[in-house]
Parts: structure tokens; C-alpha cells; sequence
């Protein structure tokens, strides 16, 4: 286990290490440190969304299923990444899925905490609101460079 202290890897994320040291604190309330395995699904389409991850090592496959192709992974997320955005507004339900490629640490971030502190604190909220908006439209361009992949070479990457 880390000696570092969940602000300490808040702190260190690109996601949120400009916050002021306040909204971390507050932040780190809602989080824990976390080790996933090479190959452990972290969460399926369509599932409930009740947390997401701030990467720190190691990475994670974002894939949907396609009828007939199985699981496409269409983005996969590093070091210094956000995983998860779906928990942020409703219905709360996974709109891709994820599993670990390589072995990853990072923080847990309990999303019902986090949108509760983004309630209380308006500028907390609008401020985390405007950098996942950064992350959502990161995955959809993923997931549209992908698609053309999927159709301009129907093969590739199956």
C-alpha cells in the first residue's frame, strides 16, 4: 500500500492537482486508494455508475459492445486520466464499459459524495463540470474515430 494519503494522490492527478488545496481536502473525503488486475472488469454499458477513477498507473480499456463484434474497445486510458463521466448527470448508468489492461492504481472516487460537494459548493461543482465536460468530449471523438475504423476497415482491430 501507498504511504501517500488520498489528498497526497489528488494532489499528484492532472485531473484536479490545480484545485485549491481546500476543494482537495473536501475531495479526498470521497475517495480511496485503489489496485485493480490486469483483466478485472471495472464495469459494464448500462450498469449503475456510482463511482469513478483517477488513474495514476497502469491502464484501462474503454469498450461497447457491438452486436456480432463483441466488446470494442475504443479508447484506453492512462496515466493521468479520468475514468468515468456517466455518474455525473442522470440517469447515473455506464455508457461504455471498462476493464483493466495493465495492472492500475489510482483513486476511487465515491460519485454520490462527489455530486454532493459539487451541490454545496457551486464553484466546485462548475469548475469539476467544466473538466468533465473536456473528458466527455475526449470519448465521444474516441469513440467516433473509432466507428470509422470499425467501418472504413472492417476487420481491423476485431
Amino acid at each position: 500500500m501507498s504511504p501517500l494519503t488520498v489528498f497526497d494522490l489528488l494532489a499528484l492527478h492532472d485531473f484536479v492537482a490545480d484545485l485549491p488545496a481546500g476543494w482537495l481536502h473536501r475531495l479526498a473525503r470521497a475517495g480511496r486508494p485503489v489496485f485493480h488486475p490486469a483483466g478485472t472488469r471495472l464495469f459494464r454499458e448500462d450498469s449503475a455508475a456510482d463511482q469513478f477513477w483517477l488513474v495514476h498507473s497502469g491502464v484501462v480499456a474503454v469498450d461497447f459492445h457491438v452486436p456480432g463484434r463483441g466488446d470494442v474497445v475504443i479508447e484506453t486510458i492512462g496515466p493521468g486520466q479520468v475514468l468515468g463521466w456517466s455518474w455525473w448527470r442522470p440517469p447515473h448508468r455506464w455508457r461504455f464499459g471498462a476493464v483493466v489492461a495493465e495492472n492500475v492504481r489510482g483513486v476511487e472516487l465515491d460519485a454520490r459524495l462527489v455530486r454532493e460537494l459539487m451541490a454545496e459548493a457551486p464553484d466546485f461543482g462548475l469548475e469539476i463540470s467544466a473538466r468533465l465536460l473536456d473528458v466527455v468530449a475526449g470519448r465521444l471523438q474516441a469513440a467516433r474515430h473509432r466507428l470509422v475504423e470499425l467501418y472504413a476497415y472492417p476487420t481491423a482491430g476485431s
